[in-house]
């Protein structure tokens, strides 16, 4: 390369950081540049609104392929609200479907939490209000629709909230959106040959959930981000149906996790690979004052139906090219004061138990591999779930399933689960995930919390061997134990969902608003499909 057309580049690249976000694509040659959500926050009179709705992507050459979002095509903006700001949304449903828009992370009441009973019906609006009462935390908005959760989740319907406080405008970390401070929301998916959004709940999807063969970041395939040559703020949310991440820089240079779920932890944390389930959300601190571009990849995950190519090797998923503008130089040693954890011992305790309707492992198990071969089980052993069952010997046929009890399945309507493909027609899979043996039951309940008490919960995958991340709505927690051991130091802060795989998991909640029987709180399984056929439990809060 000439010297002349070297500085030329470079000023160009110095440049780009301090354009517009609209032009910031006219120097991602090659390759897409990543898509930033706008912000959005409340008017004047304290308002928002959103409108869900149709749209299409080009992500193939000359393929319009249709999609839903949020004020937009696909996936929705970043609403931005203040600690003790009080807000009124308005939520327009234009899609040719019912749907709901649950507020994940955010402590609000149960009748504004907006579960499967809130349904917006199409051509309607649902107004909400509630007042921020709490730390300044990443959290996210999406469909919870009963049945088809996972189906409008995979369409493209999800957005962000920041929360802001007076602690986070204090500290000195990047603040400036779209530059030195951007979301990273992961989601895979799967085209059809038409190049459309292909979706199925059936016996597979059931057991370990939809999952795609392309990645997603932002709704870009692999796009690039021209940032300050300084320290990055990186908010990462795993949007995926069901598929676990483990992220990392292609060049191993550490990620500083800065905050969970719920807010800011005490210190940054320093780690070379970052697991992250669905749902679930952290920001990372990456340091780019050495002027390096580099990736941020997805490593091989153990779990079932996930190590199928691409992802059978370190995936990159955004590319990442400072500039020669100068950004912040440095990273606080220490964030917020986390507060001592109170004594578990003598309040409420509540245990749940996760479990597969074991002709749902064995069948989901059996069509996965039939469908993919063995290179979908992960390299885990066959034998599998409570029985020891060794699915590769099993003589399906021979099994006596009208002794199993899943506990009582009465008063649930199961007529309005689209999608729902029978592929066994012995068998209706849409109740086959309980907790304590009940599927969710939409009319009924299952217990009474205290508003402002501390409670001990346990979760327990003991027997199931199935991965759950763990939601509970209406809180954030702290995290006891998870699947049998000491949360690691990242996952020790403010917490909505919590691992159980194979084993128990220990969280101390405590509820601070009010949720009645007709909007009560859900707390389920974030594996969608999971969730959609049983996985979930109703609960009030009472004063």
């Amino acid at each position: 390369m000439l010297r002349r057309d070297f500085i030329k580049l470079t000023a160009a690249l110095g440049a780009a950081s301090t354009l517009p976000l609209w032009s910031h694509s006219a120097w991602a040659a090659g390759r897409p540049s990543l898509p930033i959500p706008p912000i959005l926050t409340p008017d004047a009179q304290g308002k928002i609104s959103l409108v869900m709705q149709t749209g299409q992507m080009n992500w193939l050459p000359n393929v319009a392929t249709q999609t839903w979002g949020v004020n937009g095509a696909l996936l929705g903006p970043a609403v931005r609200l203040q600690r003790g700001q009080s807000v009124t949304v308005d939520i327009h449903n234009k899609l040719p479907q019912a749907s709901t828009l649950h507020w994940h992370g955010l402590e609000i009441p149960g009748d504004v939490d907006g579960g499967p009973q809130a349904l917006i019906q199409p051509g309607s609006t649902r107004t909400v209000a509630f007042t921020v009462e709490q730390s300044a935390a990443t959290c996210w908005f999406h469909p919870h629709t009963h049945g088809t959760t996972g189906q409008q989740v995979m369409k493209g319907l999800g957005g962000l909230v920041l929360l802001e406080d007076d602690e986070s405008s204090q500290l000195p970390l990047p603040k400036t959106w779209g530059q030195d401070d951007f979301p990273v929301i992961l989601q895979d998916k799967r085209l059809d040959k038409a190049g459309q959004i292909e979706y199925q709940l059936d016996v597979i999807s059931a057991a370990v959930g939809w999952f795609g063969d392309r990645m997603f970041t932002n709704g870009a395939l692999y796009p690039q981000h021209i940032a300050p040559r300084g320290w990055l703020r990186l908010r990462f949310l795993n949007g995926c149906n069901a598929r676990t991440l483990n992220l990392a820089a292609s060049d191993n240079r550490p990620l500083y996790v800065i905050a969970s779920d719920g807010g800011f932890l005490a210190e940054p944390v320093k780690l070379t690979e970052l697991p992250i389930f669905m749902g679930e959300r952290f920001e990372v601190m990456v340091d780019a004052t050495d002027g390096k571009p580099f990736d941020i990849v997805t490593l091989p995950v153990k779990q079932m139906g996930m190590t199928l190519a691409p992802f059978d090797q370190p995936l990159p998923v955004l590319h990442i090219q400072p500039s020669l503008a100068q950004g912040i130089k440095s990273m606080p040693d220490s964030l917020v004061k986390l507060p001592v954890l109170p004594s578990s011992s003598g309040g409420t305790e509540r245990f749940l138990q996760l479990m597969m309707d074991p002709k749902l492992d064995m069948m989901g198990m059996k069509a996965l591999m039939d469908r993919y071969g063995h290179q979908a089980m992960a390299g885990m052993s066959m034998n599998h779930g409570s029985s020891n069952h060794n699915m590769a010997e099993m003589d399906h046929g021979k099994m006596d399933h009208g002794k199993m009890d899943h506990g009582d399945m009465q008063g649930m309507d199961h007529s309005k689960m689209s999608g729902m493909k029978q592929s066994h027609s012995s068998f209706d899979f849409s109740h086959a995930n309980t907790i304590n043996g009940k599927a969710f039951d939409m009319n009924k309940p299952m217990f009474e919390a205290k508003r402002g008490q501390y409670e001990k919960w346990t979760i327990s995958g003991e027997g199931d061997m199935m991965l759950h991340p763990f939601h509970i709505h209406g809180t954030q927690f702290r995290i006891l134990s998870e699947n049998g051991k000491p949360p690691a130091a990242h996952r020790v802060g403010w917490k909505d969902t919590v691992l159980v795989e194979g084993a128990r998991s220990e969280v101390l909640v405590r509820f601070n608003h009010l949720a009645n029987a007709q909007q009560p709180y859900m707390a389920h399984c974030h594996l969608l499909e999971h969730e959609d056929t049983g996985m979930m439990l109703g609960f009030t809060v009472t004063a």
